[in-house]
């Protein structure tokens, strides 16, 4: 069962603190835990040290693999899912004061930013003066780090939400474009370029898009590539390497250690 995170300052008003940045720890012990819809006037940096997290706005879905962050601006509703035993930080920044995009993206966090967050969460109020300097390296840092393609587009149109959340539901839902389109009431062709216009993806790439956020996520979480593989309804595992490293670059294995380095699978 989901029950939602508990944070440290559960009276708290993030957008009422002046301060132009604010780190906090949250741990998840056990279960999956989630932070329902909600939005705040402070843009939002969700950090991964280890699990996984996804954080879902009105136009996608965005998946924060241990070691990356994804940015939420200021104002945007959101909701984040993470998985068990998570060990996240939400660094919650002023408007104005940090040169990112005015969208969510997902950002690898170097070595010297994930200290400098860690240490941030850690700080004690009477500190003001390492609070100051950790703040300012971090707005330094943060529009250096690159982006990572590791999102789903999401649409509001009925027919295509119907759609994503029996896949999200089912990621092993192997229905072609077809029997979609005969269950939306739709012609192939409709759905198809309905697909395009709203998402800017041929409905197989955001399909596998969806594909590779899951198992981004349940990989980060301990499972194994066979276990993944047979979740997402691939014939085999040489498969799901095959579409995983054509996607990514890299077979899973891989591309995790380079963003993770304790990965082990």
């Amino acid at each position: 069962m989901r029950q939602p995170l508990r944070f440290p300052w559960p009276d708290l008003d993030v957008d009422d603190v002046s301060a132009p940045v604010i780190a906090v720890r949250v741990d998840v012990i056990g279960t999956k835990d989630e932070v329902p819809d909600h939005r705040h006037r402070k843009g939002q940096l969700v950090f991964a040290l280890g699990g996984a997290v996804t954080c879902r706005v009105p136009t996608g879905l965005w998946m924060v693999p241990p070691h990356c962050a994804v940015w939420i601006p200021g104002g945007m509703q959101h909701s984040n899912l993470a998985t068990e035993n998570a060990r996240l930080f939400f660094v919650y920044i002023e408007p104005e004061v940090v040169d990112l995009p005015d969208r969510c993206c997902t950002l690898s966090i170097s070595p010297l930013l994930r200290e400098v967050i860690v240490e941030l969460a850690n700080q004690i109020a009477n500190d003001e003066a390492r609070v100051e300097l950790l703040a300012s390296v971090l707005l330094r840092e943060l529009p250096r780090m690159p982006v990572q393609q590791l999102h789903l587009p999401l649409s509001p149109e009925p027919r295509l939400k119907k759609i994503a959340a029996a896949l999200a539901k089912n990621p092993s839902d192997r229905r072609t474009l077809a029997e979609w389109a005969d269950r939306v009431a739709l012609s192939e062709s409709s759905l198809a370029r309905l697909v395009v216009r709203e998402t800017g993806l041929s409905f197989g790439r955001w399909r596998q898009q969806l594909h590779l956020i899951v198992a981004l996520r349940e990989l980060t979480s301990g499972a194994s590539v066979q276990q993944v593989s047979a979740d997402l309804g691939y014939d085999s595992v040489a498969a799901f390497i095959t579409m995983f490293k054509k996607a990514l670059g890299k077979p899973p294995g891989k591309y995790l250690s380079g963003i993770f380095p304790e990965y082990k699978n």
